[in-house]
């Protein structure tokens, strides 16, 4: 097997990134395009050996990573941010290849982000204070310690984007990570790790290792070295997350997606409704955030739904490299068949395919609006993670809370409304970790970010990164306490 594969004439190697090295293992699997079904190539697969020595690398650079002065670790940080920024098309264009999303997304979007992770965190952390104060003439100073190797257990719909979401504030708090990315969309995880060698990261501090959750995951949260973990995904996971990294008592930050409401009451401007509306459709469905049950009020509920169908009808849906394209492909077969048998199982019981509701070709599956579903069916309780939104109408607004609180998951709440007292109203009464009000995706990094329920445990995000990343300690000294023949 050749060590390196090329992808849209990047090229980028198959081998695991473990203590500053490349690291082949003695199986592969194999990672294929969503675009079209097309082989990438065989990607090096990890077991229990390559997880032990990304370990102990981990653990054997850690001391003098989390003793490197702040200023130091915020200018790597930067380089690595300048690696990303020289490289954007690379990663712009491999990423499509490898996941599917808009290309032009990556481009203007995405890519730009991963840069700005590392940015944010970089300058975060030269301005996170020590918040000293007294008591009773005693000193309290808090401090921000690494809290040692981080496994970071990152999904496939924005690979780069959301690793680097873990990575940057992990390397930023003094911690050394341990990455393991989805092994649907492994590629861009290793040339971030070439990247971060050429920015100067020493060895170690970041290492990559690819493969089957199934097959090394265990061996990541179960190890006692191990001091944190991060994971985005499916509660299932999380919960086996959870009880391997329980005999440890290794801190969990969980982020495990939702079934998001977007509330449409009859003062919305509705032309900004059906905008935000359509928005939910953007990645194919696959976002964690996407607000999947449109619950409108009954006496425009006629009228939004003509605009909305009129709109979202003429999305065009296609090849994500093509800059006309507004929807792609969902990541792989086995993804769209649970897609398909959501919808299946949705109209089976009485709901009805207002659009969509079919394949579009092996990889893709049509815009799809389901009406006429009750509240406690599956469509409307599981998160699908596809191009598929259920609508519901509301008699008032104590209705619009009940149903919109009426599912497992707390991820993400959107609200249109003219009325900015019922705004305040309703965010004040939903269940979410975020709350958009006449917006959609607003995402400002020293924001938490988090969900409540079966979404999530923990926040991440500015401050809240840090407390995750680091053990706080307070050191209270005694006034007048010092040995004056010291």
């Amino acid at each position: 097997m050749s060590d390196k594969i090329v992808v849209a004439g990047v090229s980028v190697d198959t081998r695991h990134w473990i203590g500053g090295q490349r690291v082949a293992s003695a199986e592969t699997f194999t990672d294929v395009s969503p675009i079209d079904g097309r082989v990438l190539g065989e990607i090096a697969r990890g077991g229990p050996g390559e997880v032990e020595a990304a370990v102990v690398a981990a653990r054997e650079a850690f001391p003098s990573w989390a003793a490197t002065p702040r200023a130091e670790r915020a200018r790597v940080l930067h380089a690595i941010a300048d690696g990303v920024e020289k490289r954007l098309e690379e990663l712009a264009v491999v990423e499509t290849n490898d996941n599917g999303a808009l290309l032009r997304s990556h481009r203007r979007g995405v890519m730009p982000r991963v840069a700005h992770n590392f940015r944010f965190f970089a300058d975060w952390l030269l301005t996170l204070g020590h918040e000293d104060f007294e008591t009773r003439g005693h000193t309290n100073q808090v401090s921000w310690d690494p809290a040692g190797p981080s496994v970071l257990i990152t999904p496939w719909n924005a690979p780069l984007m959301l690793a680097t979401w873990k990575v940057a504030p992990a390397l930023a708090a003094g911690n050394t990570v341990i990455l393991k990315p989805a092994e649907w969309t492994p590629l861009t995880a290793s040339l971030l790790a070439d990247i971060a060698a050429e920015a100067g990261l020493p060895a170690g501090v970041l290492n990559v290792v690819q493969g089957y959750g199934s097959e090394i995951g265990d061996a990541l949260t179960s190890h006692p070295d191990v001091r944190r973990i991060s994971f985005t995904g499916s509660v299932p996971t999380a919960k086996r997350i959870a009880g391997s990294a329980a005999p440890n008592l290794t801190p969990l930050s969980l982020e495990l997606g939702g079934k998001s409401p977007l509330l449409v009451f009859a003062d919305a401007d509705l032309d900004l409704a059906v905008d935000l509306a359509v928005e939910q459709y953007d990645n194919a469905g696959q976002v964690c955030l996407a607000a999947t049950r449109f619950l409108v009020e009954e006496s425009v509920a006629e009228e939004f739904t003509r605009r909305f169908v009129e709109k979202a009808s003429a999305l065009r849906q296609g090849d994500p490299r093509d800059e006309a394209t507004d929807i792609g492909p969902n990541i792989h077969p086995r993804q769209l068949e649970k897609i398909d048998g959501f919808v299946r199982r949705a109209v089976a019981a009485g709901a009805r395919a207002v659009i969509g509701g079919h394949r579009e070709g092996e990889q893709y599956y049509a815009p799809t609006l389901l009406t006429e579903v009750a509240q406690d069916s599956e469509i409307v309780q599981e998160e699908v993670f596809g191009p598929v939104l259920t609508l519901q109408t509301f008699a008032d607004e104590d209705e619009a809370v009940r149903l919109a609180n009426d599912t497992r998951f707390g991820l993400a709440a959107t609200l249109a409304t003219g009325d900015t007292e019922r705004a305040a109203r309703v965010t004040e009464r939903l269940v979410a970790g975020t709350v958009w009000v006449n917006c959609f995706f607003v995402r400002d990094l020293q924001a938490p970010f988090g969900g409540s329920r079966d979404s999530g445990v923990g926040r991440e995000g500015g401050t809240w990164s840090f407390d995750f990343y680091c053990d706080v300690k307070n050191t209270v000294t005694a006034p007048n306490g010092w040995n004056s023949h010291g």
